[in-house]
């Protein structure tokens, strides 16, 4: 069984986390920045089998899409272009960085540590495919 792989796209920096093969947990991998993710991607799938990639998709509270959506769909295309034999599902991750905010402050971490925005990042990546798992490991 391959990993599953999660991405909390933003603008500027993007988190990534990945599953075990036996898909029990998440892990964080390192933050890439939004230009390098793409490369990122395409060595790590060349690396480890990964049959699915889950990306955070931005809804507002109503449920609507949020105005960064738009920022995602052309990565999707290039995604999807770069990588046809993998693919890609979207899972919605409302409140997930204000959920990776408390959970790095009931972990203790100190101020200066959780404004470092790269761990806010990849920790959101780990809730999105937490989250993720949960919602498919019920079925």
């Amino acid at each position: 069984m391959g990993r599953v792989l999660a991405i909390d796209y933003g603008r500027k920096r993007c988190g990534v986390a990945v599953t075990d093969t036996l898909r029990i947990a998440a892990n964080g991998l390192p933050t890439q920045r939004t230009c390098d993710l793409l490369g990122f991607i395409k060595q790590y799938c060349a690396m480890e089998t990964v049959d699915l990639i889950v990306v955070g998709e931005p809804r507002t509270l109503s449920g609507g899409a949020s105005e960064s959506a738009r920022y995602i769909e052309p990565f999707l295309r290039r995604l999807r272009t770069e990588l046809p034999s993998v693919p890609v599902e979207r899972y919605d991750e409302r409140f997930t960085s204000a959920i990776a905010h408390r959970a790095m402050i009931d972990a203790g971490l100190k101020k200066s540590r959780r404004e470092e925005k790269g761990l806010a990042d990849r920790t959101a990546a780990v809730i999105i495919l937490t989250d993720w798992l949960q919602a498919h490991t019920l079925c």
